[in-house]
């Protein structure tokens, strides 16, 4: 858990009286988070946030006289703050809270916590970790309202010149393994659409995310890229030119079937966080041993620093997104303190460095 340094204060909005009053007594557990005001829409939630001035908002998405994206619009544009989207686990939810995430949003909580599979603490516990974090931290890479993402053919990454590039490993590369959390969605579209067409590896990414959500999210940055983006499915071979995004019911993992490389997935309890990033990266070293490029984006805890050692010793790279293009500065963190890092670069250089290591 994260150490405070100051109380988060938090607005709930919600037009549910069973989730306003659900949401604040799971939160309020922590004496460093204090909930200043509940809102039932979202013309009374601008309102408090003008009056109360939050350092964190949740946000409902279907609400009357104003819904959660026509609010979230008003809150990026006048009052510009961090705000978690509560939204309902299914597809179409999916897309609206994708769409939220475009708006300025930084990240989603489920609607049914009591239908979710993993231990009522632990939601808890991760739902207060991420207010904190989020609301100590603040807003993060701001983005103006109403625009819509670049078409690829028009995105050119910034290539680091060859010479600032020191990896320890001279090996070529055969795969990219990307994992990332919370902020993620955002940082993918920032890097995923750059990358060319005609890669000559495959690239892997393990995002978390709920089931519903890995394929709408998917389709989204397939339609952004030049290069082809897929949900993973268990199974299939892996091909160069092609990133397979990590589905949400279980833990991708890559085996060997004769010559060929497959996708699998798979549960496995050990591993709080779907789809888990170390089992992806832990997998990859056994098949691509000094010939993998790890890549830890933005993210809270720790998942993944198992599989960037593990790539790292094995003779591989690795790359961690730097604190300040982070929207959560864990999981990049726990990786460059612990010295598995080769380089630290920001979100947008990442797609070069990428591109320049293969």
């Amino acid at each position: 858990m994260l150490s405070n340094t100051k109380t988060i204060k938090v607005l709930i909005v919600d037009d549910s009286a069973f989730m306003r009053n659900a949401l604040k007594s799971m939160i309020t557990t922590d004496p460093g988070i204090n909930v200043v005001g509940m809102a039932r829409d979202g013309l009374e939630a601008i309102d408090l946030v003008q009056k109360l001035k939050p350092d964190i908002v949740t946000l409902d998405v279907e609400m009357p006289k104003m819904n959660g994206m026509e609010t979230l619009k008003v809150i990026m544009e006048k009052f510009p703050l961090p705000v978690i989207m509560v939204s309902s686990l299914t597809v179409e939810g999916a897309q609206t809270t994708l769409d939220a995430l475009d708006l300025g949003a930084v990240d989603f909580i489920p609607k049914n916590l009591s239908d979710l599979s993993i231990n009522i603490m632990n939601v808890k516990l991760m739902l207060i970790d991420k207010i904190k974090q989020i609301g100590q931290r603040g807003i993060r890479l701001p983005r103006k309202i109403g625009t819509t993402p670049k078409p690829a053919s028009t995105l050119r990454p910034h290539v680091v010149p060859a010479a600032s590039v020191q990896f320890n490993s001279s090996k070529r590369i055969g795969l990219v393994a990307i994992g990332t959390s919370t902020g993620g969605p955002k940082a993918l579209q920032s890097l995923i659409p750059v990358l060319p067409k005609n890669l000559s590896v495959p690239v892997v990414v393990s995002q978390h995310m709920p089931a519903n959500f890995t394929g709408p999210f998917a389709e989204r940055l397939n339609q952004l890229s030049q290069i082809t983006v897929k949900e993973a499915k268990s199974g299939e071979k892996l091909e160069s030119g092609v990133v397979y995004i990590a589905p949400g019911i279980g833990h991708m993992s890559i085996v060997r079937r004769g010559i060929d490389k497959i996708i699998q997935v798979a549960e496995n309890a050990e591993y709080i966080y779907r789809p888990s990033v170390d089992v992806m990266m832990l997998s990859v070293v056994t098949l691509y041993p000094g010939a993998c490029l790890g890549v830890i984006l933005t993210g809270m805890g720790n998942d993944g620093l198992k599989g960037m050692q593990a790539i790292k010793e094995s003779g591989g790279r690795t790359i961690a997104q730097d604190e300040e293009t982070c929207v959560v500065y864990g999981m990049p963190k726990a990786v460059v303190d612990a010295g598995y890092a080769d380089k630290i670069v920001p979100i947008n250089d990442i797609a070069g460095e990428i591109i320049n290591s293969i």
